[in-house]
């Protein structure tokens, strides 16, 4: 029987609109395919890692940590250009189809990096076309799995948008809380082939169910060469203009942040990890960030904010100012840790735990108040490029601690900062962004958009909001 052509607009319906349960298991499957390669790429790099002839040839520190950051940097590079191409060109259907079969490709490849005798390729070299395969397919559907749940609601089941990003929500941190523990234990246990491939049959898994929805979806067309008049507006460039200082500023955030999946990792595995008992793997203790975010966003939101409130009027600038310098703290205990190390100690996991608590805090303080307060920033027919560039700035931040991880490396790849002066640097570069970023929100002007039949750019926000909720971001 042939199958109707897809709706073009949404369903005149008060229910759930039916392709929700095909988007949200896809969501789930796909968070934990990337989440599961994120968390053993620092240690498969500094101890697994095979040379062209099939011996151990592991990165250094400091070499494996630029690749980890310069990964991370493509990743929140590609969603600003998925955004672009599938609004002007191709559809969100098409560009989510499309990458996510790119994405099972880098998955499939990068299962193949522990077998250079198959692939007849140096494993670096296969390392490195994996990780450019994923991170197009990855930060390419970001924001097209953002817009495309919210094109699925009308006016009549708009009140049901919420319910659905609670699910994402919800999906998201269980994705990657199980990944995380999971995926360290099958590299100790079978090996990189196995470790890489169970995340690449899962997003495997999250392509066929996306797929599978594909007539119960609404499919809402391109919109051609009116997309870059509508978007790039004098209002929108302007909006663009203010937040950039902004984006900057929260740039050094991302740059400490996401060391938790490199250098935390590194410091771990140096540490007394034994607990009741048991022995935690150094890769498994970033499986603590989602589940502290599921308990600090109704925390802060009943609890901390309205305590605040008593005090001062908290507003978005305050409160990323806040978290910036608990970014401080969060990186400063990790540069205590690492100066017991280097005196001879075996410090307890446990501090390691009170350096995750601080920085997730600072993620709810940072993370989501700029995602909402450039949402409220952006005019209408924006607000989606400005979700994409506001990711940028973990792609900027990024880019930094790659930068400076290459520069510091003598000609076998060492590092000449020792691991303290290496904690204490960015330490020390995130009180500087935040005495300046006081200075920057003193003098910020800009105007203030709101349109709630927008629900498109809603869904963008909430979705992204959920995706760093239940990232270690991004």
């Amino acid at each position: 029987m042939a199958h109707k052509k897809p709706a073009t607009a949404p369903y005149d319906i008060e229910t759930m609109p039916p392709g929700i349960p095909y988007i949200v298991g896809n969501e789930a499957a796909e968070r934990f395919s990337f989440y599961g390669m994120k968390a053993i790429l620092m240690i498969f790099m500094t101890e697994y890692l095979l040379g062209s002839t099939g011996e151990l040839a592991p990165m250094t520190e400091p070499q494996a940590k630029e690749v980890m950051h310069t990964f991370g940097s493509a990743v929140y590079f590609f969603p600003l250009i998925g955004a672009i191409v599938s609004d002007w060109l191709f559809g969100k259907y098409n560009m989510i189809i499309w990458l996510s079969l790119v994405y099972c490709v880098g998955h499939a490849v990068m299962a193949l990096v522990d077998l250079p005798q198959l692939t007849g390729l140096d494993p670096e070299m296969t390392l490195y076309i994996a990780l450019g395969l994923i991170a197009i397919g990855s930060g390419g559907i970001k924001p097209c799995v953002s817009a495309h749940v919210g094109d699925q609601f009308g006016k009549r089941n708009q009140h049901l948008l919420t319910r659905v990003f609670q699910w994402f929500y919800f999906s998201i941190n269980l994705g990657s809380t199980i990944s995380t523990l999971l995926v360290p234990y099958l590299l100790r246990a079978y090996g990189p082939a196995v470790a890489f491939g169970v995340p690449g049959v899962l997003m495997a898994l999250a392509t066929f169910v996306f797929w599978m929805g594909r007539h119960r979806f609404v499919h809402i067309p391109p919109a051609g060469s009116s997309f870059f008049r509508e978007t790039f507006s004098r209002d929108g460039m302007r909006a663009l203009l203010n937040l950039t200082p902004l984006y900057i500023f929260i740039a050094m955030f991302w740059a400490l942040f996401d060391q938790t999946a490199s250098a935390w990792v590194l410091q771990a595995k140096e540490m007394d990890r034994v607990v009741l008992g048991q022995e935690i793997l150094p890769d498994q203790l970033q499986a603590i960030n989602p589940i502290l975010v599921m308990l600090f966003i109704p925390l802060f939101s009943y609890v901390i904010y309205p305590f605040m409130g008593k005090f001062f009027e908290v507003t978005p600038l305050k409160k990323i100012g806040m978290g910036l310098f608990l970014t401080i703290a969060a990186f400063a205990l990790p540069a205590w840790i690492e100066m017991r190390i280097a005196a001879g100690e075996t410090p307890h996991i446990i501090w390691q735990f009170w350096s995750y608590a601080l920085i997730t805090a600072a993620e709810i303080m940072v993370s989501i108040t700029g995602l909402e307060f450039s949402y409220t920033q952006a005019p209408k027919r924006m607000k989606s490029f400005v979700m994409g560039f506001y990711l940028l700035s973990v792609s900027l931040g990024n880019i930094f601690v790659a930068a400076v991880n290459h520069f510091i490396q003598d000609e076998n790849g060492q590092s000449t900062l020792s691991n303290v002066e290496y904690y204490w640097f960015f330490t020390g570069c995130m009180a500087v962004t935040a005495v300046l970023y006081v200075i920057f929100s003193q003098f910020y002007r800009g105007n203030t958009y709101i349109q709630d039949e927008e629900l498109a750019a809603d869904a963008g926000v909430i979705h992204a909001k959920a995706e760093d909720e239940g990232t270690t971001g991004t």
